[in-house]
């Protein structure tokens, strides 16, 4: 997983729950710099719509059905959440919290505070995904900030696609393509489904965790950034692999991966709330 932010030892595990940066942050100009250099369609995407947690990235989203009185949701990584890692197996569902979210604009600038009613879901098993429940309708946000959610693609992204990740912590977007997708990918104790795997040009860093992953072309989110292998090791914490049907493990150094999230609309019914016996609904159940 992208490293967390909070002390040595989880620093060693994930991109994305710490309170310390690992690196020093760059300046959201020099960010923006440096990524678009990448690609012309990366300047499509700004940071409208995305967040910044106390130790991860995420992203106010809505499914194509939401209505604007809806509570907004938003979007980040299972392994991000205030409570620690959910463990292999462990489902969270409908917990209190009061956790607060920085939004910004398309510039990279916080405009707001969102603050969380609760945990409408959570997990690292099959994925790697978190979902909070605001207390902000979604009219309400547009009402007072201007800015609107980012829409969740309902369809399988396609290999080929071109990307941008979209880092409301450090205000830097990464843009490359997606590679392909991963049967299994392993990392420590838990396993993911079917993992978008970038090609190399998207370097992310600890703290870029939750990330929205946005389709160039549409403006819409495909997956959230998770996990990358750093220095080649084998399935350990922070060195991911894959493993395809037949069992063969693969290892690519330097390698980044998302989770899909296609698969998550389905489960969002009316007025925001989760619900896992939906049809369609391809979340793992507690």
């Amino acid at each position: 997983m992208n490293k967390p932010l909070v002390g040595a030892f989880l620093a060693a595990l994930l991109l994305g729950a710490g309170a310390a940066p690992v690196v020093a942050a760059e300046p959201a100009q020099q960010a923006q710099e440096s990524a678009s250099k990448a690609g012309p369609e990366a300047k499509a995407v700004t940071f409208a719509g995305t967040v910044a947690l106390s130790n991860c990235s995420g992203s106010v989203v809505r499914s194509p059905d939401s209505a604007p009185t809806d509570p907004a949701l938003v979007l980040s990584n299972g392994h991000c959440l205030e409570s620690g890692f959910p463990g292999p197996g462990e489902v969270v569902v409908d917990r209190p919290s009061s956790r607060t979210f920085t939004l910004l604009n398309a510039s990279g600038d916080g405009v707001g505070t969102l603050k969380a009613s609760k945990i409408a879901y959570g997990t690292m098993t099959d994925t790697d995904l978190s979902l909070y429940e605001t207390t902000s309708t979604y009219q309400q946000i547009e009402d007072s900030y201007g800015i609107q959610a980012l829409e969740l693609e309902t369809a399988h992204p396609t290999a080929g696609t071109a990307i941008t990740v979209a880092s409301g912590y450090w205000k830097r977007t990464y843009s490359c393509d997606i590679d392909g997708f991963v049967h299994q990918l392993k990392e420590g104790r838990w396993t993911w489904k079917d993992s978008v795997r970038y090609t190399p040009e998207c370097q992310t860093i600890g703290g870029t965790s939750g990330s929205p992953v946005i389709d160039d072309a549409t403006g819409k989110v495909v997956a959230v950034n998770n996990t990358g292998n750093e220095s080649g090791q084998e399935c350990t914490d922070n060195n991911p692999c894959e493993v395809d049907e037949n069992g063969k493990v693969t290892v690519r150094e330097g390698i980044n991966y998302a989770q899909q999230t296609y698969n998550m609309v389905p489960c969002i019914g009316a007025g925001s709330k989760i619900d896992l016996d939906r049809e369609g609904c391809g979340l793992p159940k507690p």
